[in-house]
Formats: structure tokens, C-alpha cells, sequence
């Protein structure tokens, strides 16, 4: 089993930790300044971006974690960082101290996948957008749709009979179609292979040094992007003439009383494709490598 490509998106998505408010806070106070993880911030503004993309990300995050240890400071995509590899370090961030630490993205990660999306947000904005979230996946609402899902896993399955797969990358393209099924419902078909077109050149371009100039990953992903939204334009419209309800995760959108402007439903669409396409599919993927190296548990769920 290939775990490259998961390990890559596991340490490029660790959190980044910003010290400059809390340093801001701490000088007004008088108190001295605080202290940061060793490592190195390379050049202004690039920082180490160059370094971490003209090789293998992996060889990058290795060559700094043997030097200075699971937790340490670098300078990637414009933004100072501090970056963790541990699971000690994660649960103190994620567990432990969370009051203490504040979602954040680069700007050009915000850029891509659209401001209004719910995990750039908190307070009632968040709280409104993760309700409308939950009513398009309870039971009621995903029950005639576990036929679909079961036919997209058959057809997978069938895909990867008697071959060699990439178990990340299968379970990416997996998510995404089950992804598509949830948001859209049997409409899907009508427009999947241009979303899928989109997103794969967004997604390429995702963690792209932020260049906006012609012939550029950003240039090309800023486009998609772009054309992404008219597709999403264009069925907001097509549904909005029909007048027909949807229990699928645009209709909970498009339903909600306080109406969601079309940027912000596009937006929140482009990142729950995005939330699918990584966040499921690396679970979904130690779910398998687990079941795999456990065939008494596997025994039991199949049973």
C-alpha cells in the first residue's frame, strides 16, 4: 500500500500556529517577548516555499523534523508558521489547549476555495452554515441515497479487481463522487465530469506558490476556480426556474429562511468537496490499512 501521497497531505495539513497576536498582546503588556521553536524562516516573503516544492515535500518535512525535532518554526506560502508532526504536539493544539488556538489559512488558500467557507468562519455565521450542513445528512434526509453510495463503492470496487492501486487516491476519487452524490443528488450525473474537470486543476494548484501570473499552478487553479463558480451559477439558476425541492446539501442551502448569497453557497459547496477529497479519504484510508492488519475485526464487521 502506497502512503506517500497520505503522508504528504497529513504533514502539509498540520496546523499552522500564529505567534504574532499573541506576541502583540504580550508587548503591550510590558511582558517579554515570547519564545519560538527552533528552525529557520528563509528569505522574506518566499521564506522556504521554494525549497519545500523544488523537491519532494517529504524529504523537506524530514530533513527538519531530524533537525529540530517534531515541532519547529519555517516560512511556506507567505505565511510565518510553526508547524507540528507529532501526535503529542497535535492533541495539546487540538485537545488540550484548543481554547487556545484559532483556525487560520494562508490568504491564497482562502483565495481558492472562497472566504465565505465554513472553516475560514466561527461564531453565527459557522453555527448557522454547520446546521444547514447536518439537515442534509440525517438519516431522513441520506436514506434514499445509500443505493447510490453502495453502486459508486460496487463500481469501485470492480475498478480495482486483480490491480495494484493507490489506496490514498482511490479513496479521493471515491469521496469525491460520493461527495458530488450528497451535494447535487442525481442531478450529479448532469454535471460531473466538468466539476471534476474544475476541481482536479484546483486542487493541483492548492498548494502552489500564490503567483497569479499566466502559465503558473495558481494562475491555471484561479481559473478553474473561476469557472467552477459559473457551474455552480448555472444549476443555482436551473433549480431556482424548476422550483423543485432537493434533500441533498444544495437544497439545505438554497432553502435556508435567511438565504445564503449564491458566493456563499458556492463557496461552502467548493469546500465540502475539498473537506471529501482529504480530510474523508485519509480516514477512509486507515480505516482499510486497520482492517487489513486486523482480520478478526474485519471478520466482524463483514459478518
Amino acid at each position: 500500500m502506497d502512503f506517500s501521497a497520505l503522508l504528504l497531505t497529513l504533514f502539509t495539513g498540520t496546523i499552522f500556529l500564529y505567534f504574532l497576536r499573541c506576541l502583540v498582546s504580550q508587548r503591550r503588556r510590558g511582558s517579554p517577548k515570547l519564545p519560538l521553536p527552533p528552525g529557520t524562516m528563509g528569505w522574506p516573503y518566499v521564506g522556504e516555499t521554494f525549497q519545500l516544492y523544488s523537491q519532494d515535500p517529504n524529504v523537506f518535512f524530514a530533513s527538519k523534523q531530524k533537525r529540530y525535532g517534531s515541532v519547529f518554526k519555517t516560512h511556506v506560502l507567505g505565511c510565518p508558521c510553526v508547524m507540528i508532526s507529532s501526535p503529542e504536539a497535535a492533541k495539546f493544539v487540538l485537545v488540550t489547549k484548543s481554547h487556545l488556538f484559532k483556525p487560520t489559512f494562508p490568504a491564497s488558500k482562502e483565495r481558492m476555495l472562497g472566504k465565505q467557507a465554513i472553516f475560514f468562519h466561527q461564531g453565527d455565521y459557522h453555527s448557522k452554515l454547520r446546521k444547514l450542513v447536518l439537515r442534509a445528512f440525517m438519516p431522513e434526509a441520506i436514506r434514499d441515497m445509500v443505493p447510490d453510495i453502495e453502486s459508486i463503492a460496487q463500481d469501485s470496487l470492480r475498478n480495482w479487481d486483480g490491480t495494484m492501486i493507490n489506496t490514498y487516491q482511490e479513496m479521493k476519487t471515491y469521496t469525491f463522487n460520493v461527495a458530488l452524490l450528497s451535494i447535487f443528488g442525481k442531478d450529479e450525473v448532469l454535471y460531473r465530469e466538468d466539476l471534476k474537470r474544475c476541481y482536479y486543476i484546483l486542487e493541483k494548484g492548492y498548494n502552489s506558490m500564490p503567483v497569479n501570473l499566466p502559465g503558473t499552478l495558481f494562475h491555471k487553479a484561479m481559473k478553474a476556480r473561476k469557472e467552477l463558480s459559473q457551474i455552480l451559477a448555472r444549476i443555482l439558476s436551473e433549480r431556482r426556474e424548476n422550483r423543485s425541492s432537493h434533500n441533498d446539501l444544495l437544497g439545505s442551502f438554497m432553502g435556508d429562511k435567511e438565504e445564503l448569497s449564491d458566493e456563499q453557497i458556492a463557496d461552502n459547496i467548493i469546500g465540502v468537496i475539498f473537506a471529501a477529497r482529504d480530510t474523508t479519504a485519509s480516514v477512509m484510508t486507515w480505516i482499510l490499512k486497520y482492517l487489513a492488519d486486523n482480520p478478526n475485526v474485519l471478520e466482524a464487521v463483514t459478518d
